[in-house]
């Protein structure tokens, strides 16, 4: 009988405990930082080993394994050049598509994992001192969910300078 109550005791109170611990809404904690709850891809700054291609149309592609379909497809992938010679003061880290050192400048995702830089240059541009990088932003981070705080539309990012862009997502520059 002893055995029993104690039983029962023992039920009653750890069934206490877990109601206890069961709230339906439990105090909010602190918002942290846009897009804090995935990552956030970014690629090392590079310089094509050689431009492909012929006058006007060149390109060079670059692997890119974190360039997924799912990060291609929901997601915001945008990419920057450093370009020697660049009249804005040398040192101008540019968001592409861009307009620099005359000539257009761009990037395409010609193949899931694989990243294509262009440019409409008459003769092949520099493979020494153009640099080239990008962010891969997933679509299931908060800052890219409509209605969330901190929310920011595709269009609102690749509107924000590089160093916006790099302070959002903690990018080392």
């Amino acid at each position: 009988m002893k055995t029993e109550f104690r039983s029962l005791i023992l039920f009653a109170a750890i069934s206490a405990l877990v109601i206890a611990g069961c709230q339906k809404e439990g105090p909010q904690g602190p918002q942290g930082p846009a897009g804090q709850n995935a990552a956030v891809y970014y690629s090392e700054w590079f310089s094509p080993t050689a431009w492909s291609g012929g006058s006007g149309d060149w390109y060079f592609a670059a692997t890119a394994p974190d360039l997924t379909q799912g990060i291609v497809e929901d997601g915001v992938v945008l990419a920057y050049a450093w370009l020697a010679g660049d009249v804005y003061d040398g040192t101008s880290v540019r968001p592409l598509p861009a307009f620099a050192v005359g000539a257009n400048w761009s990037f395409l995702i010609h193949q899931y994992g694989s990243i294509e830089f262009t440019s409409d240059m008459f003769a092949p541009p520099l493979t020494t001192g153009n640099k080239f990088r990008f962010v891969a932003i997933p679509g299931t981070i908060t800052a890219l969910k409509s209605g969330t705080p901190g929310y920011r539309s595709e269009q609102e990012l690749k509107n924000m300078s590089y160093k916006e862009i790099c302070r959002l997502y903690n990018i080392p520059e």
